[in-house]
């Protein structure tokens, strides 16, 4: 476990991606961190304001840029290497620095911007957030052991469709599911616990009075986060799935294929 970075209590970061400085989520985030300072030492990484490349390729490589292979065995060694580009060194010492992270963006074809889609792609690199095998299983160190446990992630999301369109019956999927790639396939993979959603609907036509309801609701929000508790997923090791299948035990939910069954009981 000594590989794995230990958090710095009293540490969060902040990832913000919106493009506008006049947005309902720059009002957002305005007031959202200084919510968030009075309680943690905040960094802050306003990507597009930094003109954060979230393109992964070559230059991720160091040394070995043009050398055949797989890409994230590739990008592994040449975190090894300490041949880490600076935009991204400077995201992962943030990251590894924080018992609290925080992303916040709009909802854009009901997933997030592509921008944070490359900050995931960069920042989470093999070698630094996850690639490790567990030795007494010999399993991957994945989906609630990976180099990041430890952490909680708030994600703070505005959707121009209403509850009941992003609901468990709505016509645009149900937007936990939704974001279950972001929430289990990214955080939950590399250890660190996603708390709810926190989620403005009908964000496109949101007036005065509502952008200072959001603003109040998200602020009493941040209030409470020491007393939450991160979603419940099954960790990889507990014995749940199967050594060689990694799918979920048979006897646990049996015939239901939905995204709920990788909650634990």
């Amino acid at each position: 476990m000594s590989s794995f970075h230990e958090p710095t209590p009293g540490r969060a970061h902040w990832v913000y991606t919106h493009p506008r400085p006049d947005s309902l989520n720059r009002h957002l985030f305005d007031a959202g961190r200084a919510a968030l300072a009075e309680r943690y030492e905040v960094t802050v990484s306003d990507l597009y304001a930094q003109g954060f490349s979230p393109a992964l390729g070559e230059r991720d490589l160091g040394s070995l840029a043009g050398h055949p292979g797989n890409l994230a065995e590739l990008t592994g060694q040449a975190y090894a290497r300490g041949e880490v580009e600076p935009e991204v060194r400077r995201e992962q010492e943030n990251l590894a620095a924080a018992e609290l992270l925080v992303l916040q963006f709009p909802l854009w074809w009901y997933g997030p911007p592509a921008m944070l889609k490359g900050w995931i792609d960069r920042v989470l690199q093999t070698g630094f957030a996850q690639g490790d095998l567990d030795a007494a299983t010999g399993l991957p160190r994945r989906y609630g052991d990976g180099r990041l446990s430890g952490r909680r992630a708030l994600i703070v999301v505005t959707a121009g469709d209403d509850q009941r369109t992003l609901g468990p019956r709505g016509v645009s999927g149900d937007l936990d599911s939704l974001l279950f790639p972001l929430t289990h396939g990214a955080l939950w993979y590399v250890g660190i616990e996603a708390l709810d959603l926190h989620v403005v609907y009908d964000a496109d036509g949101i007036d005065r009075a509502g952008r200072e309801h959001e603003t109040e609701r998200l602020v009493t929000r941040i209030s409470g986060l020491p007393q939450e508790r991160g979603r419940p997923y099954r960790r990889l090791l507990d014995g749940d799935y199967g050594r060689q299948t990694r799918t979920l035990d048979p006897d646990i939910h049996p015939g239901r294929t939905d995204l709920a069954i990788h909650y634990a009981d």
